[in-house]
């Protein structure tokens, strides 16, 4: 079935190569902010998709609404939201947080879902089988020092994840991931080659995911009309429940 995806976070990392995963057939609105995104653009359109791009810092309520502004000009209706855009943005302690610092991991990986959300609702209602996946992550799971308010932002995008899954049934179903260590430019920059072998000492499958790995839930939950309201730990067994 062909589809109109909008993926924020798009250039890099599971963003891109959920892109890639999704092309063929689908219409995808890819959004970045400064990363370079064309390499991916022409992927997708390889790949058999059409892609059209959006530069927006998803920090600011104006940057959302400038994202929107592109969607509208190429799309009255959206079949999937990917709000994938977030990062830990610098590692820090509880004792060393400031208010700037929450404010501003909390407006990423918080507040851009959630405003995206409400901001593509009526698009979505003119989509087919419309869905949302939101992307939240292990460390809201088992607590991460050095990057609790991160951790603290992802869980509150896990809680809207099932508020707005039960406000939006039956017409949009909403569901997020939470991804393990995964081998992106992320932990090229927070995570140490030490750190991350420790880990994946650690985890039961024996190895740290790709983002291919997330890529392939995403295209599940788009794919499985009878979830909705559900959160999917892809993490190797690092954490269960």
């Amino acid at each position: 079935m062909q589809r109109t995806i909008l993926i924020t976070g798009a250039s890099t990392g599971i963003g891109a190569v959920t892109a890639r995963r999704l092309a063929k057939n689908n219409t995808l609105i890819l959004h970045h902010n400064q990363s370079p995104i064309e390499t991916v653009a022409e992927d997708v359109r390889k790949l058999g998709g059409i892609a059209y791009t959006s530069q927006a810092d998803l920090m600011h309520e104006s940057g959302c609404r400038a994202l929107m502004r592109d969607v509208v000009r190429v799309t009255d209706h959206l079949d999937v939201l990917v709000n994938n855009a977030g990062s830990l943005l610098e590692r820090h302690t509880v004792e060393n947080l400031t208010w700037s610092l929450m404010e501003r991991i909390f407006a990423l990986n918080t507040f851009s879902a959630i405003l995206l959300t409400q901001l593509c609702i009526p698009f979505l209602r003119k989509g087919t089988s419309p869905s949302i996946v939101n992307v939240t992550s292990i460390a809201m799971r088992h607590g991460a020092p050095t990057a609790t308010a991160y951790g603290a932002a992802k869980g509150a995008l896990d809680s809207f994840t099932r508020g707005s899954a039960r406000e939006l049934a039956p017409e949009i179903r909403v569901n997020a991931i939470a991804p393990g260590v995964i081998l992106t430019p992320f932990h090229d920059r927070y995570s140490t080659e030490e750190k991350l072998a420790a880990i994946a000492s650690d985890t039961p499958v024996g190895f740290n995911g790709e983002s291919d790995h997330i890529a392939q839930a995403v295209e599940f939950l788009i794919e499985n009309s009878f979830i909705t309201g559900e959160t999917i730990d892809v993490n190797g067994g690092l954490f269960m429940r």
